[in-house]
Order: structure tokens, then sequence, then C-alpha cells
């Protein structure tokens, strides 16, 4: 596949480019790329920055221009996803909504379930959590416990979920939960829309190192969705899942080379500002980490080329998740050791919380990258049993 820009990819890129820099300034431009994963910083500000973009459609890209999308090309949203991160634009608070389950939708809702969610998400009048993760599942989506039966018209649900992002701001989650009582494995699951406002939903949020509770407990206990809130088939949840997960390991995260890059920059620009880059040891494991991003970038190239041309993600999605979240690790690591004994000191008041610069909160939020989205041991065993065609492991 040529990576070059067409003349139609790059007259794209210049209005991307255009519209960045007539409205990414004041306080927009000031938050630059903080928030996301275990960093709430500027959430109002990134919320009316998200309904800036919604306004002009840069919310829904890739989305069928009936639904207010722009019918983008695979090319083009790698294009504004490039232009975004370079920009150091603020962290978008709809990946949710618009990164996993608006595609989702897409390509198993009805036109009524696209006409009444779409718009909104796209406003940023609704924002979305994802109910997959459970206490005693983990990422094994097979072992959800979580139940709904049918009361009249209208589910029923009870049960847990956990690691919900966002869940404390969202307004809707979409959730595997068990619709067929003594199912097992992966049979019997359906993909419920439910209503996060509503009396039977407790969001309980769990604080972690970085100061952050963007991670939140969700429990059921006797919430209510209507029958036609289920997003494909009863019982067929399973399939749905599959496809938002691999929307989640894919596209979701094709940008994310770029910001590596710049945060690796700016820890060769501290090492070599201290001294720490004249140690080889350190030279070494930055030279690694050089290699590792552009490593990311030609199987982000690959993962591309497969959707362009067989429009499906391949297992390049499970290779590339294992690999940026081990990579992403190490860097953390390198970076703690460049700061040497300052990483051992941390803003704050005595007795009160402490604050963290951008490297302490990554190499924090670092450590929970190969769990989330898919463990890495999920990772292994996708490409273990099915790239590589070895036998299922044992249950």
């Amino acid at each position: 596949m040529d990576f070059r820009d067409s003349p139609e990819e790059a007259a794209f890129r210049a209005e991307v480019r255009a519209w960045l820099a007539e409205h990414l300034k004041g306080e927009f431009a000031t938050l630059g790329s903080r928030g996301g994963p275990a960093d709430e910083t500027g959430w109002d500000t990134r919320l009316e920055w998200e309904r800036l973009l919604g306004r002009d459609r840069w919310v829904g890209l890739s989305w069928p221009e009936e639904y207010g999308g722009r019918a983008a090309s695979f090319a083009q949203q790698v294009v504004f996803q490039e232009e975004y991160a370079k920009a150091d634009a603020p962290a978008r608070v709809s990946f949710f909504g618009e990164g996993l389950f608006a595609p989702t939708l897409i390509a198993y809702g009805t036109d009524e379930q696209k006409r009444r969610h779409l718009p909104r998400i796209q406003a940023a009048d609704e924002l979305w959590c994802q109910g997959f993760s459970e206490p005693n599942a983990g990422s094994d989506l097979a072992n959800v416990q979580t139940r709904a039966t049918l009361d009249g018209d209208e589910w029923v649900i009870e049960g847990q979920k956990v690691w919900t992002t966002l869940a404390h701001r969202a307004d809707w989650c979409f959730a595997i939960v068990r619709t067929e009582p003594g199912s097992t494995a992966h049979h019997g699951l359906s993909y419920l829309l439910v209503p996060m406002h509503q009396p039977g939903i407790e969001v309980r949020p769990l604080r972690q190192m970085t100061g952050s509770a963007e991670f939140n407990e969700v429990f059921f206990d006797g919430a209510r969705t209507p029958r036609d809130h289920v997003l494909g088939e009863v019982g067929q949840g399973w399939k749905v899942a599959m496809a938002t997960l691999g929307f989640e390991r894919g596209t979701a995260f094709m940008s994310q080379q770029l910001g590596f890059e710049r945060e690796l920059a700016e820890v060769i620009e501290i090492a070599q500002r201290n001294g720490s880059a004249q140690d080889p040891a350190i030279r070494e494991r930055l030279a690694g980490h050089y290699a590792g991003v552009q490593i990311m970038r030609y199987n982000g190239m690959r993962m591309l080329t497969d959707l362009v041309q067989r429009g499906v993600i391949g297992p390049q999605a499970s290779i590339g998740k294992l690999y940026w979240t081990s990579w992403h690790r190490a860097l953390g690591e390198t970076e703690m050791a460049v700061l040497g004994t300052d990483a051992m000191v941390i803003g704050g008041k005595p007795g009160g919380d402490y604050e963290l610069d951008e490297l302490h909160h990554s190499f924090m939020a670092s450590r929970a990258e190969t769990i989330y989205a898919g463990s890495s041991e999920i990772q292994r065993n996708i490409i273990g049993e099915r790239v590589l065609g070895l036998p299922r492991e044992p249950r």
C-alpha cells in the first residue's frame, strides 16, 4: 500500500490543519494533550472541546453522511488522527462512545437505534461506558455472570461490573449480560444498551495510585432497560462484543504511536539536559524505545493495509496491543531511571493528595495498560489459538 498522501488526502490534511489552527486556542491549547487514561485533567474544558469538534463533524468522521458523518476513508481517518496528535490537542472524552460503541452500532444496530444515538454521541450529549469486565471474569468475557431477565417489555439486570472507565461520567452503558438461564461460555449472552441514570445502578469509584478515579465498580440491582435496547440478536452478544473489541484494539489506537513519539522525545531531552544520556545503559534503553516506536508504526501500517484491502482488522490488532503496552511500561521505567533521584520526589502538600507531573503519571498509568482492553494473557491466547493454530487453553 502506498502511504503517501493522494491529492484528495493532501487537501483533507490541509483542511484539518486549518481547522485546528483556527480553533485550538486559549484554554483548549493550554490544556495540551492532557487527559485520557488515569488522567481526568480539565474534564469540563475537554467536554467543551468535544462539543466543538462534534459541531463541525470531526466526531464521527467515518460514519455515513446520513447519520451526520463524513464517510471518511480509513486513510482520511489516519490523517485526522495524525494532525490531531501533532497539534497536541486535548485527549478526547468520548472514546467509548465514538471509538467503540458507534462503529459497533453502525455494524449491528437497527436504523432506529442509529438515529437515536449517533447524533447525541456526535454532539457529546451522550457519554458511554463499557460494561464488559467483571470481578470473577476479568477480561474473560465468556465467563461473565451479570444476568438480565425479561419482565414484560423490559430487561431487569442483576450483577456487577468492574474497571468500568468513566462510568461516573456516562449517560449510557453498553453491557454484555447473560440472558439465557443456564447458558455457559460465549453462549446465551446479549449486548444490552442501559441508561445509567436510574434507580438500581450504583457506581463506586476506584481510586488509583495516580490519584485519579476514572475506574469504577458498577452494581446492577434491578436496573431496567427496554426490551428493544439490544444490539444485534438476543443471545448473540458474543459476536457483537468481539466486533467492539476489534475496534478497541485496532483503529482506536492507530494514532497512539504519535503520542508515544512525543513522550519519548521529551524523555530524550531530559536525559540530554541532566546528563543521564551519557550513561551507556540509558542510551541503550532510549535507542531500544526509539526502535520500538518504529515497529509500532510499521505494524500500524500493516493493519491499515488489511483494513483498506480486506475491510477487516487482522491479528495485527492483538499483536499491536500486546506490543505497545509492554513497550510503554518499559518506557515508564526508563523515565524514572532518567530522572534519577528526582523520581523519588513528587509534589503536593504534606498529608494531602500528592501531585504528579506528566512523567510520574505516565509511569504509574502504564502499569495498568497490560491489563485493560484485554490483558496481555488474553492477547497471547488470541495470537496462539487464532493465528498460530495452537491447541486451546485448558479451562
